[in-house]
């Protein structure tokens, strides 16, 4: 099933943001997901399997980083995908 998702993520107690981001959307671009990044959040679509698995890698990676919260929005109707 093609999925998207809407994720967010917010390091805690950190000076530097950007280097969990980062790391968060490099685990999304190696599971081969679509990627729309944003200023507050990023949109992310692609096969079910590759979204979760993807989702599950960022939040164990940037969580050695120090505490994290993670807020994902999942849909399988937008943004529209021509793969239904």
């Amino acid at each position: 099933m093609f999925l998207a998702a809407q994720v967010s993520i917010y390091p805690l107690r950190k000076t530097d943001l950007s280097q969990a981001i980062d790391m968060a959307l490099d685990v999304f671009k190696k599971y081969e997901l679509e990627i729309t990044a944003g200023a507050m959040s990023s949109i992310i679509s692609g096969e079910d399997e590759n979204l979760f698995s993807a989702i599950k890698e960022a939040m164990q990676k940037t969580s050695e980083q120090g505490e994290i919260v993670m807020v994902a929005t999942f849909s399988n109707a937008c943004p529209v995908s021509k793969h239904s």
